[in-house]
């Protein structure tokens, strides 16, 4: 008798596991939503569902919705966000019940017996249902613009902004200040540069923690560089503006339990001439952003 109960308990455990698992899906709100076998464009396209299909969400995370896809080789597959909402499923509404019917008489025609309707009674108040263990997965977001800011190895500090083209292509917009001094002149050469430029993205890596996309870009360097000088004689300031580039590679980094923030790192080269002697400025630097996405 114990090990009956016990299995009765375990067996509505795991069926109410199943169930609360399954409480979450993707509807597609497009006319035919493509399902990718990878987190990318880059991947193909292993079919079309069309608009009001539901899928069982496995996880949310930045731009893509993993879903269940049995056809797929791990059961899994991929579906971009914009394609449609995370939500509960819509309420399975029972069809109305049939009337009774008898076989023929024997004069040929049937007899059709009506069922009399149910009696009518208040519907008895229902207590909340207890949140879905899958609702605690995070609301992805489309990552088409994100805003924040940035750190550099060389003093450097500013404003970002960041744009997303599909899923690959990208502009850029940096805005930048930097200082730095030189051991063969006296003063301090202060920087101010606004980079515009774009950049591609590579084949993202998604797991369901973080989501990482590769990339690589370049941005023109437009700088108002002014020299200070205070020893051994103060000195009025000079000021010069010049054009430069800079180009390089890195990785943003996408998490679960924040999915609007991205994490970037990368390290490039800089190309940005100075008008002053003795100061040049460090080809080689590292940067580190951060981009919050607000849509």
């Amino acid at each position: 008798m114990i090990r009956r109960a016990a299995f009765v308990v375990v067996a509505l455990t795991l069926n109410t596991a199943l169930v609360r698992a399954q409480d979450t899906v993707f509807t597609v709100d497009v006319a035919s939503a493509e399902i990718h076998k990878g987190p990318s464009t880059v991947n193909p396209v292993i079919a079309h569902v069309p608009q009001g299909t539901e899928l069982p969400v496995s996880r949310t995370l930045g731009s893509w919705v993993k879903v269940a896809w049995p056809a797929a080789e791990d059961g899994t597959a991929y579906v971009h966000v914009t394609m449609g909402h995370v939500g509960p499923p819509k309420p399975v509404v029972a069809a109305p019940a049939r009337a009774a019917e008898r076989p023929a008489s024997a004069g040929g025609a049937p007899v059709v017996r009506t069922l009399p309707p149910p009696p009518v009674s208040m519907p008895r108040p229902q207590p909340a249902p207890a949140q879905p263990r899958s609702a605690a997965l995070p609301t992805p977001a489309a990552h088409n613009l994100g805003v924040g800011g940035l750190v550099g190895s060389v003093n450097a500090f500013g404003a970002t902004a960041r744009a997303w083209q599909g899923n690959r292509i990208g502009v850029q917009f940096d805005v930048m200040r930097n200082a730095f001094a030189s051991d063969a002149a006296p003063g301090r050469v202060t920087s101010m540069q606004i980079e515009p430029g774009v950049v591609y993205g590579l084949i993202d890596r998604v797991t369901d923690y973080v989501w990482v996309r590769p990339y690589a870009g370049s941005v023109l360097s437009i700088a108002r560089q002014t020299l200070n000088v205070s020893a051994p004689a103060v000195q009025p300031a000079s000021t010069s503006n010049g054009i430069g580039f800079r180009v390089f590679g890195g990785a943003e980094f996408m998490f679960a339990s924040a999915p609007r923030f991205g994490l970037s790192a990368d390290v490039g080269y800089r190309r940005l001439p100075t008008p002053f002697a003795g100061f040049d400025t460090k080809p080689l630097a590292a940067t580190i952003g951060g981009h919050w996405y607000i849509r």
